[in-house]
């Protein structure tokens, strides 16, 4: 029994070290691709105007532009609609990925029962013992304490538009995610002012 026990626990300390890793290696370099690749339209010799969503993934907007996306794609089909992860500032994002680094080095000493304090020169300290002494109950608390603070860093709120590289919408300045039609309206606006734009022929460019 006591055994089976174990290997039950060392299978909770393997599945948090994989779920550790992959969040660590794996979902860093996700936020610098494309959530859903861009669509042109035509033979390729002509591209339309671009539409590009730059959002907080961890903040779960990612449905909302799937939604616009679908949604903008029948309404506008000669426009190229992007999105992709908004990053947070340099430094919140250095902190977030040092505490993944921590998050896998705790997890694997408390797996493995060794010391970290002996390096330090700290004596041994009653926390630590109970970690080792509940592996499966400390790693769990490492592994869901660290999330919460890497999402927490990383959560930037942001639902940022831009029409061929110029802002149209900032959810960091308004508050709130533009509704459909008032999304449409700037689309129809911007489409308007270009084709004005092309229509005069000496404008300056």
């Amino acid at each position: 029994m006591a055994d089976n026990f174990k290997y039950y626990c060392f299978g909770f300390f393997i599945l948090f070290f994989v779920l550790s890793a992959r969040e660590l290696f794996v979902h860093s370099e996700s936020n610098n691709v494309k959530e859903i690749p861009s669509t042109k339209v035509g033979s390729g010799l002509f591209l339309g105007p671009t539409l590009k969503f730059r959002y907080c993934y961890s903040c779960g907007y990612q449905k909302a532009f799937q939604e616009y996306y679908t949604i903008l794609q029948q309404k506008y089909p000669e426009i190229i609609v992007e999105g992709e992860n908004y990053n947070p500032s340099g430094l919140s994002m250095i902190i977030a990925k040092a505490l993944g680094v921590i998050k896998v080095a705790l997890i694997v000493c408390i797996v493995s029962g060794v010391n970290i304090l002996q390096y330090t020169g700290i004596p041994l300290q009653s926390w630590w013992s109970w970690c080792v002494d509940n592996k499966l109950y400390s790693c769990m608390m490492v592994f869901f304490l660290s999330n919460a603070l890497e999402a927490q860093l990383v959560s930037t709120g942001a639902f940022e538009i831009s029409f061929n590289d110029m802002p149209v919408w900032s959810k960091l300045e308004t508050g709130r995610i533009p509704q459909p039609p008032e999304l449409f309206q700037i689309i129809d606006n911007n489409l308007q002012f270009q084709t004005t734009v092309e229509l005069k022929p000496g404008f300056a460019k």
